[in-house]
């Protein structure tokens, strides 16, 4: 395997720890050395490792299907939780990935407006198809003007690709009016996370989420949220904590109960027309050998069923525990860092500012190189300490966390803060 693994993010030089188990809130590597995991398989792990509940339900459905080239009542009970969750999805269809939700999403809209052009945000991640990877992580000597982003193809993608992706600039509810309007014969949707994981969590602000709610409906568009990260952002989803009913809705992770899984859902009309086949061809066809995998649901409904109010409000409250921790240790060592996010979703910059774009972002990498190395050595420092994160400084906690497991980190986080 190139690197050695199958995923980029889970590699570090001069090599990747390999995992041998995990229980609760602990990992351990191929050397027996215990960790607490502080990322949580980028964000699915919602109860950590080995939740009892659900590994018991793997293991019923495992006795009982593995998988089957028909419909089960276990993507039923998951569809169900998901719909009655999320306040603007009427309908829902199952996925493998987020990558796969989010792709099905911008297929539909265009299946349903007759439309080609996508809208996102520049920086933004949603996963690896072509469409999406457009303006994903743009040069600077190719992403034009801050007003009018240009739109530039990812590694891999071809330049046509990009001339049906418009790019609209962070927050900026003026120009991405402006871009939006200029393009509304011809837009099928826009699509936005409401918290950006690769933007460091820079919530989208309630002005801006407003202004792409108004122009797509004025266009006769759809707006699509990636809430394959952000349905972390409430109990019902960041659609239900912003107020803001989105046409169609990417889901992943956390509804899997740490199965692969995605989904995409929406509108009950938008949904029937494009892919309901009882009233004859349906606009699009949607396939998948393992798609609703019964395993998958098994894990997803026991993992949702779990997540319920008073979870999901104590799991909020150790992010809340966390970044008051995290922005004592800065202040503490003086370091160089800014810490973001909200619920269970936290990232802590090795620069002093603010970075509301992704331009914000490259400038202030470009200015101060060192917080480059700072990051690593941040990253090492915990990986050396008992703490695993994301690599860029990511965290995402797991309801199997405690009080005193955060206070373990931010201690650890000082300890690095002071060292590096």
């Amino acid at each position: 395997m190139p690197g050695g693994n199958s995923r980029h993010t889970v590699y570090f030089p001069p090599y990747p720890i390999y995992a041998v188990r995990a229980q609760g809130a602990r990992i351990w590597d191929a050397d027996g050395v215990e960790r607490l995991d502080l990322i949580n398989n980028y964000s699915s792990l919602i109860h950590g490792h080995n939740h009892p509940r659900i590994v018991a339900a793997i293991m019923d459905q495992a006795q009982r299907l593995l998988s089957v080239s028909m419909p089960t009542e276990q993507e039923v009970a998951l569809a169900e939780i998901v719909c009655e969750r999320l306040p603007a999805v009427d309908r829902l269809r199952f996925t493998n990935s987020g990558t796969e939700g989010v792709m099905l999403a911008i297929k539909a809209a265009r299946a349903f407006t007759g439309r080609a052009k996508i809208a996102k945000i520049e920086g933004a991640y949603h996963g690896c198809d072509e469409t999406v990877s457009v303006s994903n992580a743009p040069d600077p000597g190719r992403w034009g003007e801050a007003c009018a982003p240009a739109s530039v193809p990812g590694p891999g993608g071809t330049p046509h690709i990009a001339e049906d992706v418009i790019i609209l600039p962070m927050n900026d509810v003026e120009n991405g009016r402006k871009i939006l309007q200029s393009h509304a014969p011809d837009l099928a949707a826009a699509i936005l996370d409401p918290l950006p994981s690769h933007l460091g969590f820079q919530a989208a602000t309630a002005e801006f989420v407003a202004m792409l709610r108004e122009e797509t409906a004025r266009a006769g568009a759809l707006l699509i949220f990636d809430e394959v990260y952000s349905f972390r952002l409430g109990f019902n989803g960041a659609q239900g904590a912003l107020g803001v009913n989105p046409d169609l809705t990417a889901l992943g992770k956390i509804i899997g109960g740490g199965l692969p899984i995605g989904a995409f859902g929406g509108r009950a009309d938008i949904m029937e027309a494009v892919f309901d086949p009882r009233p004859g061809r349906p606009k699009m066809t949607h396939g998948g050998t393992f798609n609703a995998n019964p395993m998958t649901m098994a894990a997803g409904t026991a993992a949702m069923t779990l997540l319920d109010r008073p979870a999901f409000d104590r799991l909020t409250g150790l992010g809340d525990r966390l970044r008051k921790g995290l922005r004592e240790a800065v202040k503490i060592s003086g370091a160089p860092a800014t810490v973001r996010g909200a619920t269970s979703m936290t990232s802590l910059f090795h620069l002093e500012a603010e970075l509301p774009t992704y331009r914000h972002v490259v400038a202030a990498m470009e200015a101060y190189p060192q917080a480059r190395k700072r990051a690593e050595a941040f990253f090492r420092h915990l990986l050396n300490h008992g703490v695993i994160i994301g690599a860029s400084g990511l965290f995402v906690l797991s309801t199997a966390l405690t009080e005193a497991d955060i206070d373990q980190v931010c201690d650890v986080s000082l300890g690095a803060l002071r060292a590096i």
